[in-house]
């Protein structure tokens, strides 16, 4: 579930980008609707997984709001990959 969880965690950050880029005249505008609710789609999968992960590896509630406060912060999920590629190692995967 860790592996699910840290690709789901790049999208999320990743679409989070391209929206953002949309707001600086990067990407047209004609896209919106669809960036948006494909963004949606994988910020609530984000969540779901992240409380999932955090139940299973038993971690803290603050691990879990530091996990979510990145999914609300650009570049933050740079982070949270180093985060969860130091579980991995960790857990031995």
């Amino acid at each position: 579930m860790l592996k699910v969880f840290r690709v789901v965690s790049i999208a999320e950050g990743v679409s989070f980008l391209i929206i953002l880029s949309v707001t600086l005249g990067i990407i047209s505008r004609d896209f919106v609707f669809y960036l948006g609710l494909l963004h949606g789609v994988l910020f609530m999968t984000y969540l779901v997984l992240s409380l999932l992960v955090s139940n299973k590896k038993s971690w803290s509630i603050l691990v879990w709001l530091a996990l979510f406060l990145a999914a609300i912060i650009p570049f933050a999920f740079i982070v949270v990959e180093l985060f969860l590629r130091k579980e991995a190692i960790k857990a031995g995967k």
